[in-house]
């Protein structure tokens, strides 16, 4: 088996949770996924399968989520898998008040994790800490937001507001609700979290567990191909001898493929989805420079 999977990953279950049981569904152990979700959240998760597994470094990198923040409310966790530290109420608080505060998130930002995170620092994880009451200066992490948009305000029991946030890897969703309620002067939490979309792949294409079980049930189950989330890379296609020695490990002048890129120029250190002509996947390149010319080298070889 050799692919990916658009996993609608469930609420409760853990990443390692979501790979363990497709490893029995599959009946293969050689099963990974494409960046941690946390178990209360639900959406996107890129499962590799096979020899897919060594393509997860140069899958997409940009995230996209749904969060519901509860203002007026701080939690040990930061979001409601924790105990309640302060609740404020009544919160009056106006749209363009909220939507101020949110843009100043976007662009590059120095972001401290939440305590209750599997961030290592000083060789310990930040929930151990956490759970053994230690007192840590958790170190602020560099992230880049693109976008957040507030979608709904909703004042029912609790005031909760609903938006949409593109992100690097490593963003913590809940500390920007836990910063949020800071500069509105509220507190704020983490209600719900959807990620929806993940390494290319969009929650509206994505699958559950039963249906994959009930795919394999009746012989109709397939990977996602994996030209179809590499895309965003140039592309190589080698004539078979080039092919071969290729897989191989040789070196191939660039000049001898079939090559396709959105860049304007490819440059070295560049990675190219590599082809044989008949469409067959072999695997990344990775351009390099011998003698003023530049050559494909074999990166992951997947044959």
């Amino acid at each position: 088996m050799f692919g990916f999977i658009n996993l609608n990953k469930p609420s409760g279950f853990t990443s390692h949770d979501c790979v363990a049981k497709l490893r029995r569904l599959l009946n293969t152990k050689r099963v990974g996924h494409g960046g941690t979700l946390d178990p209360a959240a639900t959406g996107v998760l890129p499962i590799a399968v096979g020899k897919a597994t060594r393509l997860l470094q140069f899958l997409p990198e940009p995230k996209a989520y749904r969060a519901r923040i509860r203002l007026g409310v701080t939690t040990t966790t930061d979001d409601l898998e924790g105990e309640v530290i302060e609740s404020v109420t009544p919160i009056n608080l106006a749209a363009a008040q909220i939507i101020d505060r949110l843009n100043s998130f976007v662009g590059t930002i120095e972001q401290v994790p939440p305590i209750y995170s599997a961030i290592k620092q000083g060789g310990k994880k930040l929930y151990e800490y956490a759970r053994k009451e230690q007192d840590v200066a958790i170190e602020p992490r560099t992230v880049t937001i693109d976008k957040v948009e507030l979608l709904n305000i909703y004042q029912t029991d609790f005031y909760e507001i609903e938006v949409d946030i593109n992100c690097s890897p490593g963003t913590y969703i809940r500390a920007i609700a836990r910063d949020l309620g800071d500069k509105l002067g509220t507190g704020g939490t983490l209600a719900n979290l959807i990620r929806t979309s993940s390494c290319g792949m969009q929650l509206d294409d994505s699958t559950t567990f039963e249906e994959i079980a009930s795919q394999l049930q009746q012989q109709t189950f397939s990977l996602i191909k994996p030209s179809l989330v590499l895309g965003h890379l140039a592309a190589a296609t080698l004539e078979n001898d080039d092919a071969r020695r290729w897989c191989q490990g040789q070196l191939v002048d660039l000049a001898r493929s079939k090559t396709i890129s959105h860049l304007t120029v490819l440059e070295r250190g560049s990675y190219l989805v590599t082809y044989s002509t008949d469409g067959t996947f072999l695997g990344i390149s990775i351009l390099f420079e011998r003698d003023n010319i530049l050559k494909l080298k074999p990166k992951i070889v997947c044959m």
